[in-house]
């Protein structure tokens, strides 16, 4: 039996087939109709539609027990002294001034901008005792750290004309410098300025 004969028994199976279905029409397969019509709403729908008519009749008997919408919620005004309290406690940071800070402090860490800055008052100790000359620098330096002074100068001189029994000034200075808690970084100036016969200082 070759491919030919097998295409014609199969063809003779389906017209048998179809004869009996013609014969017996109740046994052909119906299509399954749905219930369901056409463009009918979801049942979250339905639902949702059928109490809202009962809502409608309910508010058209009562219109007390009708739903009210609750009010939008408006965003809570600040009145200014809180405004104030909040200042008060948090503080404002002014950037300019914060960037000028930075900048100053960069400068006082630097020897040649402190040598060449000018002094914001100077004491001239010559001619004083050593007792003389510490009271006047601890009266000074007090003054000058009140008035909130950045750099301070005490003029001692070189000590040239000292005799052997009155020490030099200027060692004098650098022990008040070491002993008074307000006192920083020290130097000597530029020559124009005294040079080693006097003495620069940073108040703290």
């Amino acid at each position: 039996m070759d491919f030919g004969d097998i295409l014609n028994q199969w063809d003779e199976s389906q017209k048998k087939a179809s004869k009996k279905t013609a014969k017996n029409p109740e046994k052909q397969v119906q299509p399954v109709k749905s219930s369901k019509k056409a463009n009918s709403p979801a049942v979250e729908q339905y639902f949702a539609e059928l109490e809202a008519k009962k809502q409608a009749e309910l508010d058209a008997k009562d219109p007390s027990k009708k739903k009210k919408t609750p009010p939008k919620q408006e965003k809570p005004s600040i009145t200014g002294e809180q405004m104030t309290a909040w200042l008060n406690h948090y503080g404002v940071v002014d950037k300019d001034k914060a960037v000028e800070r930075y900048k100053e402090n960069q400068k006082l860490n630097s020897l040649e901008y402190l040598k060449n800055m000018p002094p914001d008052a100077t004491l001239d100790l010559h001619g004083l005792t050593r007792d003389d000359a510490w009271n006047h620098m601890e009266i000074f330096t007090s003054d000058c750290v009140r008035r909130k002074f950045t750099k301070i100068m005490f003029v001692h001189g070189k000590g040239i004309h000292s005799g052997k029994s009155d020490p030099v000034l200027g060692e004098l200075v650098r022990l008040f410098i070491e002993k008074n808690p307000h006192l920083g970084k020290s130097g000597h100036p530029g020559r124009e300025a005294g040079g080693s016969g006097a003495t620069w200082v940073l108040l703290k």
